[in-house]
């Protein structure tokens, strides 16, 4: 599967997913929730993957917290 908003894969067991919005400070807004849901069922149905490792792209935060804007011009959650 693709992501827009993350980057996945597996290798030798181990899931690696890397929040991509650097530019946001990697702030979740509902695409992003949405993925990482889908990531986690994906690493869950996995029987070969051991570990996930959660990043953040980019250097200056890990997950800044939800995108408040993005939360309030979406409140049904209904994008993507």
């Amino acid at each position: 599967m693709t992501y827009e908003t993350l980057i996945f894969g597996i290798e030798n067991g181990v899931a690696r997913i890397t929040i991509n919005r650097p530019v946001q400070l990697n702030a979740m807004d509902v695409l992003m929730a949405k993925e990482l849901a889908l990531a986690a069922k994906q690493c869950s149905a996995d029987s070969a993957v051991r570990c996930v490792v959660l990043t953040g792209a980019g250097d200056r935060a890990f997950c800044a917290g939800g995108d408040v804007a993005g939360f309030a011009s979406d409140p049904d959650g209904s994008i993507a």
